[in-house]
């Protein structure tokens, strides 16, 4: 039995599909699974009286962009490359961002 190019087109697309459906029942799983954990390291937060997680831990401008300075990531000059890569990967804060 010869299946047509479309056909098998088709059935490849609703595996996939499938597959897709069965990584959100995974992760839900999962999620269900760590909430106590979750709820253990929110209590030891609260306890230690931590604020904000840290994003990135290479340049003290990336690991919160609430707490950064606003200039902290031209420290040699305006100009200056960012010597972290992780400074490409935030977006421009508002002040900076013309819009």
């Amino acid at each position: 039995m010869s299946l047509r190019p479309a056909i098998r087109a088709f059935l490849a697309l609703g595996a996939l599909v499938l597959l897709l459906g069965l990584t959100f029942l995974d992760a839900a799983r999962i999620r269900r699974a760590r909430r106590a954990e979750q709820a253990g390291t929110a209590r030891f937060a609260a306890q230690a009286g931590l604020t904000d997680l840290a994003l990135f831990n290479e340049a003290r401008y990336t690991r919160h962009p609430t707490q950064a300075d606003r200039h902290s990531a031209f420290q040699d000059h305006p100009l200056a490359f960012d010597h972290f890569p992780s400074g490409s990967l935030l977006p421009p804060r508002s002040h900076a961002r013309r819009d």
